[in-house]
């Protein structure tokens, strides 16, 4: 029996695909890449943006067509807006919330498909899940061997006018920090070199709890602690936070434990006041330039990425101008711009997109490109420095090793180690491009000789 799982949006949709992975492998199946061979087909949606929900009704429409030459079962789940639901359950044999997943195996064998599946004798898989919370006591299967994600907080209650995740994902719930700490021990234990604290809102962990819970930045200092005592080198990231939670004592725990990398996604979506109020952002710019402030006070060596929406209902030529402004201040070593688009769900679907599509499209050209020189100035900074690096692939025309500094900067060796893959090192920079660099490993016997 074989399974085919297509995985659409953000990391916490990749961090689930590896739980449903987990379920499914119990019962008997064998993963593949190849779809045209698999009996189970499934996909993780994302209803957050259009083009992943349009890859979705593409995709299942192939499906269908094939189920007129041999049995399959389909399913979907991920985060699913209710109008998008409503769709996919006319096209799809299974549709599950992941606060559902352990229920799979029973759908599978009760699915009215003659497989392997429904004829095997069912076997206990796991306890049914009534809440979210339950989905975290399946133990993934991890894609990487040294690269994991440690889901800690599911849901927002921020409610942005133009995101859709509070509608697909559900109010703000909290992940036991003995859980998320028992899994950090057991990575960090496995040779885990990369772990990311995944949420929609990692900074407001805790805050459900009334008390019951630590906060974000004491799970985050319980974090450090385990990692200086057990004599390994890892880095430890979380992502997404939110300005308006993010204190000035998360940034002090970053800065004093060498396993909390020093890299921080901070979005800020808009440098405009007024565009930030009509975006429901509950920060002002000042907050977001106090945090900025406070990390390059107390981590001066952290690299900071953001992300931008450009043409957004009400963002004129002097909104966007501000943010520009703000680009030019702040000097982030990555931005990911995205031009505005109503999503169905979202609280400004009901308003009128104001601004000209080609409009969006100049700011956000005008916006990357001043991105860019920022991103340049930083990276040949770095030129004829030895940075640490995990090596995690290899570029595609040359074979060469690639990899990711700390603060998550690409760079690219001048060989080929697939035997370093997974383990950090030490390379010296050599040049630098406007979002990568170039390096040489420095051997054991030239850091001797220096």
């Amino acid at each position: 029996m074989k399974y085919h799982l297509i995985t659409l949006g953000c990391q916490m949709n990749l961090s689930d695909s590896e739980r449903v992975s987990a379920v499914l492998e119990r019962m008997g199946y064998e993963r593949t890449d190849n779809e045209e061979e698999a009996t189970l087909l499934g996909m993780l949606a994302c209803s957050v943006r259009q083009k992943p929900i349009d890859k979705v009704y593409n995709k299942i429409a192939q499906w269908n067509r094939w189920k007129n030459n041999r049995n399959l079962i389909t399913f979907v789940s991920g985060c699913i807006l209710p109008a998008d639901k409503e769709k996919f359950l006319k096209l799809f044999d299974l549709i599950f919330p992941m606060s559902e997943l352990s229920q799979l195996p029973d759908m599978i064998r009760n699915y009215g498909v003659v497989n392997a599946a429904s004829l095997k004798t069912p076997k206990p898989v796991m306890p049914k899940n009534e809440h979210i919370v339950d989905l975290w006591h399946i133990k993934p299967k991890y894609e990487s061997t040294y690269e994991a994600f440690v889901p800690i907080q599911n849901g927002c209650d921020k409610f942005c006018t133009f995101c859709a995740v509070p509608y697909t994902r559900g109010r703000e719930v909290s992940r036991p920090s003995t859980d998320i700490l028992d899994e950090i021990r057991h990575l960090v234990n496995q040779g885990y070199k990369s772990i990311t604290l995944l949420g929609q809102n990692v900074n407001s962990y805790g805050l459900d709890k009334h008390g019951e819970e630590v906060s974000f930045a004491d799970l985050l200092r319980q974090v450090g602690e385990y990692g200086r005592v057990s004599g390994e080198e890892f880095w430890v990231y979380f992502t997404s936070p939110h300005p308006q939670d993010m204190g000035r004592d998360v940034i002090e725990v970053i800065a004093e434990y060498d396993c909390l990398a020093k890299q921080i996604h901070l979005p800020m979506q808009s440098g405009d006041e007024k565009v930030l109020i009509k975006m429901n952002r509950r920060h002002s710019m000042d907050k977001y330039q106090k945090i900025v402030t406070d990390i390059r006070e107390l981590i001066p060596q952290a690299t900071l990425f953001t992300d931008i929406i450009v043409g957004f209902t009400g963002e004129d030529e002097a909104a966007f101008q501000n943010t520009v402004a703000a680009m030019d201040e702040f000097k982030f070593n990555m931005a990911y711009i995205a031009m505005y688009s109503p999503r169905p769900g979202a609280a400004s679907y009901r308003w009128d997109d104001e601004v000209a599509q080609d409009v969006k499209k100049d700011r956000f050209h005008r916006l990357s490109e001043v991105m860019k020189t920022h991103t340049r100035n930083y990276n040949e900074q770095l030129v004829g420095k030895t940075v640490r690096l995990l090596i995690n692939g290899a570029d595609r025309k040359t074979g060469f090793s690639t990899g990711l500094t700390e603060g998550k900067l690409n760079v690219r060796l001048d060989r080929k180690a697939p035997e370093l893959m997974g383990t950090i090192v030490d390379v010296l920079i050599t040049s630098a491009a406007d979002f990568s660099l170039s390096g040489e490993l420095v051997t054991q016997k030239e850091e001797v000789e220096s």
